[in-house]
């Protein structure tokens, strides 16, 4: 429940997605990067024994030692923390100058916080925060957060919607009402919330893309389970229209798109994000599908396949893609698709120009 943030009806209506005709809406001169890297904080899976490859630099071995008494010498390694959620560092270097923000905050309050202090990564040089949607699996972390910043008035990008009642109308009559954001909390630890529907870009040439044009004929959102409140009662929300995603520009190799859990389609998202840029190239697509499910299983082909188009030259699906998007990734793009793990560290470079000096 939120108890400082209630809307009317009238203000739950907002707008639908728009049609994506013609030139972008909101065009966006996205400056290009020298280098992007994207360290996975919070993601469902962790995997001690991957091997890192060029530009993928897995968690050290030996990452999370923590005490145990009943081990000589009190100690082992339990690794890093895996949940259902999702949050990921990102950083951006131009000639002398970087920025680094936080995308999402994983499920609990204390993955993302314990995560940071067994990789040793510290978080008081973070420019911002940027939530991809309000659900809790990305918004859990803020507690832990805090504990490690303290009260530092950090900036927090979100859409309006991100403050939406949701809750599952489940199987049996049951229902599950998702823990709802709260504004005056997340200002109370010091967070400058900043609403945003519209396309902003960020420290360093980080966009955030702002509501998604929905318009591929297969990504069709939430089944009628997903419900939202709108004032007067619950109704399905299949849009999700406060989500979005990051978007970066490496220079002379294309785009590199990171989403949270991709509620608005991962091929309008990656299509949106080219549209505002006028940037043709996918370069990388990090983050969640949602292609688990049966709701979801029928949109893999037409995903796989338009990705397969788009030909990205690293793909890390991760959190709630499922294991049989997974593989079908895999198969279709086996020279892109890399196993996503907590720890992992993605870097993606400029080209290096061939034009004489």
């Amino acid at each position: 429940m939120c108890d400082d943030h209630g809307r009317s009806a009238a203000e739950a209506a907002w707008s639908a997605p728009r049609p994506a005709d013609g030139p972008a809406v909101d065009p966006v001169t996205l400056p290009e990067v020298d280098e992007v890297t994207i360290t996975t904080m919070v993601d469902n899976t962790f995997d001690a024994l991957l091997a890192s490859a060029e530009g993928v630099a897995r968690a050290p071995l030996g990452a999370g030692r923590t005490a145990a008494p009943h081990f000589d010498g009190g100690g082992t390694v339990a690794g890093l923390r895996a949940e259902h959620g999702f949050s990921a560092l990102v950083s951006v270097r131009s000639e002398r100058t970087s920025n680094t923000l936080l995308f999402d905050t994983g499920a609990s309050p204390d993955a993302l916080a314990v995560n940071a202090e067994r990789l040793g990564t510290d978080v008081g040089d973070l420019h911002g925060v940027v939530l991809s949607h309000g659900h809790f699996d990305h918004a859990g972390g803020f507690d832990g957060l805090a504990r490690l910043r303290g009260r530092s008035g950090l900036p927090l990008t979100v859409h309006p919607a991100v403050w939406t009642r949701r809750r599952l109308q489940l199987p049996a009559g049951q229902r599950l009402e998702m823990p709802t954001l709260s504004r005056g909390a997340l200002e109370r630890e010091g967070f400058a919330v900043i609403e945003r529907r519209q396309p902003s870009l960020l420290a360093g040439g980080i966009l955030v893309t702002g509501e998604v044009d929905r318009v591929t004929g297969f990504e069709h959102g939430m089944p009628p389970a997903h419900q939202a409140w709108d004032g007067t009662g619950w109704r399905h929300d299949p849009a999700v229209l406060d989500d979005q995603a990051l978007v970066v520009h490496v220079r002379g190799r294309g785009l590199v798109v990171i989403t949270g859990c991709g509620h608005a389609g991962v091929v309008n998202i990656v299509r949106h994000a080219m549209r505002l840029t006028g940037v043709g190239t996918l370069l990388a697509l990090v983050g969640g599908f949602h292609l688990s499910g049966p709701a979801f299983e029928p949109v893999i082909g037409p995903t796989v396949a338009a990705l397969t188009d788009l030909a990205p030259e690293l793909i890390v699906p991760g959190h709630c893609t499922g294991w049989r998007a997974q593989h079908a990734l895999a198969a279709a793009l086996p020279d892109a698709w890399v196993q996503t793990s907590v720890g992992t560290t993605y870097r993606l470079t400029a080209r290096e120009s061939t034009e004489p000096a």
